[in-house]
């Protein structure tokens, strides 16, 4: 026969033969009892304060607790790792049990309807962690432990578990593989130590989905263990069969035993009229227990009242999410170091300020580049010379601040020291000769200054390419065979590259002449020029350093096959993104793409260029002002001939 005693906590287990509930911890109460005698102590004080609650009837008018609760969960297999959908699922079966809000309340006979109560306790997974940082209320452990006992080794982080978090502050949940059938346990309050206060359960006795197995798929064995971790008893005493035991609740039938399975509507002992079997505090089926009395809710309020010993929860912030504190905004803006392709920008120190986002454009652009600096200052490189920019900057605490107004600055005019070493070569008889697939330097250093070099092809390598970058102004190309007839041009009005493309099936000797358009010159800076020779026919699509990007016919008129520039996949990230948002890819020639975002119904919500290197190409863009919520972000090369789509989050 059991005896009623003050109780450490009461297990359940699962037994394997007849599928039933059983009480298992009268072996952890003595070991509690042995450890701290004191536990009886603190628990006949206990008692006294819940009798007084209860006489006081005038006390009992309380707000709804809402109590934090952080799950544990420790898993040695995949299985085992409840997903945060299952967890959900069971703090949803506690807030309607806990509030009478659950829809099988209905079933309770009408004899005990009027006793039925909503105990005015919920649940909430934690949003703010003991740290005050934000969190989702669960923790995952990945464990050696192939399963758990009733002896607390999975709250402990040093035994294969997860240290409790403060139990004046939370509810703490383990969830892991109990073995020897248990389904769970819990900790009653004023007995036992912090690090173990909190309640233990089955991963397949937890939730309504996943891992949850009939006839524990209901989320009940939760309900009944955080009961006793809120101070009620077994509603039959714990005494057996004798009928003299006591839950300590006055609204509770007198009842012989546990209960097992679903019992019929009446199931009399103890010469009364029913046992309350639909008692969460009973020992039947998840699917036939769906009340608390408001005898049981009395003594759980009194936990809440002042002196209670959960008292401290009704206060706690675990459920408040942190408040994001922005930053103050960044001030003293300045440029230095600045070159004909880079600047550092400066800023003061923000206050409390963790990192900095800094964004720069042409003052003539429509976007913005932005990156990224942990200290005040930023150097920026790859800048176009002789050109304005602007720059802001935004301080990031906790949140964002705002971003500053913009500062400008201009880099410096483009300058040369190389040395020309091919003039005099003003005409096509004055013509140098340059060395083949190798890169030359010149100048135009006048107005009336143009320059000629001459270059002859081999039967092993025909074909010939002549690329033109690095241009100061605007410059022009012209190829021209031995005769002096004119057999390619380029004048795209560029002032940054040109290029010719000649395939043909014969040797021969080829006239380069360079010169500005509309006497463009710079006497300082040069420009680069390759000429380069192949067996096969050379590419005549733009590539490194050109801005002409539609496919050129070549010298019998045909049009060269395009080929796909953006050559990998789109990378987004981070995604989901708030402020600003990375896009990754590879392209196998320089030239600009198109960047298009949709919403989920195919509307364009933005658009832009971008200019793409040859090579690994990564920016930011912000999307701070873009609606939240799934978009599509596309990347379409100058001539459409490669797409890459990805989707991403804003949040």
């Amino acid at each position: 026969m059991k005896k009623y005693l003050w109780l450490l906590g009461l297990g359940i287990s699962l037994n394997s033969f007849a599928q039933q509930r059983t009480c298992n911890t009268m072996d952890e109460y003595t070991r509690q009892l042995q450890a701290d005698p004191a536990n009886a102590l603190r628990r006949a004080d206990l008692e006294s304060h819940t009798a007084r609650f209860v006489a006081n009837p005038s006390a009992q008018q309380r707000a709804v607790i809402t109590i934090p609760v952080v799950v544990h969960v420790l898993y040695n297999t995949t299985a085992q790792n409840v997903s945060d959908a299952q967890i959900q699922s069971q703090i949803d079966v506690l807030n309607k049990d806990f509030r009478k809000l659950n829809t099988d309340a209905s079933l309770v006979p009408s004899a005990f309807a009027g006793l039925a109560a909503d105990s005015e306790i919920q649940f909430c997974l934690a949003k703010r962690d003991p740290s005050g940082a934000t969190t989702t209320g669960v923790t995952r452990t990945q464990t050696s432990k192939t399963s758990f006992l009733d002896d607390n080794k999975m709250k402990y982080t040093a035994q294969g578990g997860r240290d409790a978090w403060d139990r004046n502050q939370y509810l703490n949940l383990w969830v892991c593989n109990l073995g020897g059938g248990l389904l769970g346990y819990a900790q009653f309050p004023a007995t036992g130590v912090a690090a173990t206060d909190g309640v233990v359960v089955n991963y397949t006795a937890f939730g309504t989905t996943g891992t949850a197995t009939a006839p524990y798929n209901k989320g009940r064995t939760l309900t009944h263990e955080v009961g006793h971790w809120l101070n009620l008893f077994h509603i039959w005493g714990d005494d057996g069969t004798a009928c003299t035991g006591s839950d300590q609740v006055g609204d509770t039938p007198n009842q012989g035993d546990e209960n097992y399975g679903c019992p019929t509507y009446p199931t009399a002992s103890c010469s009364n009229t029913s046992d309350m079997y639909m008692n969460y505090m009973d020992y039947t089926d998840d699917a036939c227990m769906y009340m608390f009395t408001a005898g049981q809710k009395a003594r759980m309020q009194a936990l809440f009242a002042t002196g209670g010993a959960r008292a401290s929860l009704a206060t706690s912030q675990g459920c408040a999410a942190p408040v994001a504190t922005a930053c103050g905004t960044a001030a003293s803006m300045s440029t230095t170091a600045i070159s004909a392709s880079g600047a550092t920008l400066n800023w003061a120190a923000v206050t409390s300020a963790t990192s900095y986002n800094v964004r720069y454009k042409a003052i003539t652009a429509t976007t913005w580049v932005t990156t990224t600096s942990t200290t005040v200052s930023k150097a920026i490189t790859g800048l176009l010379a002789g050109t304005s920019y602007e720059f802001q900057v935004q301080a990031v605490c906790a949140a964002a601040g705002n971003f500053t107004a913009s500062s400008t600055f201009t880099t410096t005019a483009a300058t040369s020291t190389c040395t020309d070493n091919y003039e005099a070569n003003e005409t096509r008889t004055t013509s140098k000769t340059i060395p083949a697939n190798t890169n030359i330097t010149a100048k135009i250093g006048t107005a009336t200054d143009q320059d000629w070099f001459k270059i002859t092809t081999t039967t092993t390598a025909k074909n010939l390419r002549v690329d033109l970058s690095g241009l100061p102004a605007d410059y022009d190309l012209y190829l021209y065979n031995s005769a002096g007839t004119l057999l390619k041009s380029s004048a795209n009005g560029s002032t940054t590259a040109e290029f010719v493309a000649y395939n043909t099936t014969v040797a021969g000797t080829y006239y380069i002449n360079v010169k500005g358009y509309n006497s463009a010159f710079s006497a300082s800076a040069c420009y680069t020029l390759k000429a380069t020779t192949s067996s096969t026919a050379v590419r005549t699509t733009a590539r490194l350093g050109e801005e002409e990007f539609t496919p050129k016919q070549d010298f019998n008129g045909e049009v060269a096959a395009t080929e796909a520039a953006i050559e990998t996949g789109l990378k987004l990230y981070p995604n989901p993104a708030r402020t600003n948002l990375s896009i990754e890819y590879i392209t196998n020639m320089t030239q600009e793409v198109n960047v298009n975002i949709y919403d989920m119904l195919g509307r364009k919500i933005t658009s832009f260029v971008q200019t793409a290197y040859e090579g690994d190409n990564t920016y930011q863009i912000s999307v701070e002002t873009l609606p939240k919520g799934m978009h599509l972000l596309e990347v379409v090369d100058a001539e459409g001939r490669s797409r890459q789509v990805q989707k991403f989050m804003i949040e």
